[in-house]
């Protein structure tokens, strides 16, 4: 009696495939996943691959620093502060810290880690908006290719809001928040109805909970009308409009009830804001990152169509709004990006899936595609690694170039720390940036304007545009507020002027940056500074 011999391929050991693998709960866990490589590839890109700008590019705006100072505030006296903290030209007049939340969140990151924990937190929060956006596309089974080259640019506009700031909130909270109303439009849930809990806490960390509101609303209104197209019930839009009032009736849960909501009304239709402040002015396509939103701005209207066609009113309505509201103001460009982009994707992805149905799959076309539906699986979970990698960053110190203070490039860093305690007992004009830099550094530190455009409002706001630019009444706010320091950019106008006057002097001038003092201020000259000869 004889056997057959065992062929090679029956002696060789099964090996389980990764499908098998990862359907157990463990492995889904431990084993990284494309999504967690997308989310460290943005955190490294964007922030670690910069050398020393990296995590300090996230601060080259010094609002965060009267942030910190006002949650340090709240910790320190169980309540918000509801008069100004920070000025002499409105000292003790009423003030709203209408991003109470991240302030307190930002003052906390702080006392256990300096600027590091602030950064930190910043880019995992951006990193994580990210991740979403793409995400979002997998979610709706877009090309992943394409997913990336939509992804990757989308992410590149919303750089400009990159800073670490309260706004950061507003990226990732609206991001989930639009996944949600579409996973509804595609499935109704109750689920949806956690938009309400999740307002209440977006409207303490950013003013920009509006932005839900708006969406729901426009998906209300588009719901109505693809029923209307559709002769179908109306029961999806009636209840996308009681989200719409549920939503904005949960955001009076903050300390300033509906006054917050007056004051946010009324900083958004100031004309004086959107004229003076550059954020809230229409972009400039010169930059690398307006020509990536140029690029999404016009497929995202083209798309538009496409969507009205397909009486997807909603998701039509979406793009053409926000792109109205992003050309209106620069500062609306991530929330376009955000509400957009993964539409965008999803257009793309149809268009080529429709060029490509007939290529032979040896085909550069087909190995894309067959490349594509490979790794798509590895976008739809995420494992432990991220936080690993984020809790090791957490406890790195060096090599990793963590700020300790503000850019020294942007900021007058040594001339303040160098002059602190002369600075702390006068009247200092400076620029609104360096004056939040000046809180930052004491909280005592009184100013004459900060970030708070808000609060200071269009009449302390023009004259100090009319102090800065040396305008022809400069000379009446001077005497008015009493300066006796100034600390400006040395290509300043005001500079030019008080150099020539013999009731000021020269303390110090870096050839950037230049202080100078009434003569009857005691302020010492340092050895660091350009002096210029005395009248």
């Amino acid at each position: 009696m004889t056997t057959q011999p065992q062929t090679l391929a029956a002696l060789r050991p099964a090996v389980p495939s990764i499908e098998s693998v990862l359907a157990r709960r463990w492995a889904r866990i431990l084993i990284p996943s494309l999504s967690d490589l997308f989310f460290l590839a943005i955190l490294v890109w964007l922030f670690m691959s910069t050398g020393a700008t990296g995590w300090q590019g996230l601060l080259v705006d010094a609002d965060c620093g009267w942030h910190i100072r006002t949650g340090e505030y709240i910790l320190n006296h169980h309540a918000v502060p509801r008069h100004d903290l920070y000025s002499f030209s409105k000292a003790g007049e009423p003030w709203y810290a209408w991003e109470w939340l991240s302030d307190v969140i930002f003052a906390w990151l702080h006392q256990l880690a300096g600027l590091k924990g602030i950064v930190l937190a910043a880019g995992v929060l951006i990193a994580a908006f990210a991740t979403t956006l793409i995400r979002r596309m997998v979610w709706r089974d877009v090309h992943l290719f394409v997913a990336m080259a939509v992804a990757l640019p989308a992410v590149g506009a919303s750089s400009i809001h990159f800073l670490a700031r309260p706004h950061i909130f507003t990226l990732l909270l609206l991001s989930v928040s639009v996944w949600m109303i579409e996973a509804d439009r595609k499935h109704p849930s109750r689920r949806i109805w956690w938009l309400v809990p999740l307002t209440a806490v977006w409207t303490n960390l950013h003013g920009g909970f509006l932005v839900l509101i708006a969406v729901l609303g426009i998906a209300a209104l588009g719901t109505a009308i693809e029923a209307w197209m559709e002769r179908s019930d109306s029961r999806s839009a009636i209840r996308y409009l009681a989200l719409t009032a549920a939503c904005p009736a949960a955001s009076l849960i903050n300390p300033y009830g509906y006054q917050l909501h007056v004051h946010v009304v009324e900083y958004l239709r100031s004309d004086w804001i959107r004229n003076a402040i550059q954020e809230f002015q229409s972009p400039t396509f010169r930059s690398e990152s307006m020509l990536q939103f140029e690029a999404l701005l016009l497929i995202g209207l083209i798309a538009a169509g496409f969507l009205f066609r397909r009486r997807r009113v909603v998701e039509g309505l979406w793009i053409v709004f926000f792109a109205h509201m992003s050309l209106a103001s620069v500062r609306h460009v991530p929330v376009y990006v955000t509400v957009a982009a993964p539409l965008i994707a999803r257009e793309i992805a149809q268009w080529w899936n429709a060029w490509t149905a007939s290529v032979r799959k040896g085909s550069i076309a087909g190995i894309l595609n067959q490349m594509a539906a490979d790794s798509i699986a590895g976008f739809r979970r995420s494992s432990i690694w991220a936080l690993i990698v984020v809790f090791a960053l957490v406890l790195i110190g060096p090599p990793i170039p963590w700020p300790k203070d503000f850019p020294a490039a942007l900021f007058p860093t040594e001339i303040v720390h160098q002059h602190a305690a002369e600075i702390l007992n006068s009247r200092v004009l400076t620029t609104d940036q360096w004056a939040d830099y000046l809180i930052y550094t004491n909280p005592q530190q009184r100013v004459f304007v900060d970030g708070r455009s808000d609060f200071y409002g269009p009449e302390i706001g023009n004259q100090y545009l009319h102090l800065t630019e040396a305008q022809w009444d400069w000379e009446q706010w001077m005497a008015k507020y009493n300066f006796n320091l100034v600390l400006l950019p040395i290509e300043s106008s005001l500079p030019a002027l008080l150099k020539r006057d013999p009731d000021w002097r020269v303390v110090e001038d870096d050839g950037k940056r230049i202080l100078l003092a009434r003569r009857s201020t005691p302020v010492p000259a340092t050895g660091n500074s350009r002096q210029e000869p005395r009248f």
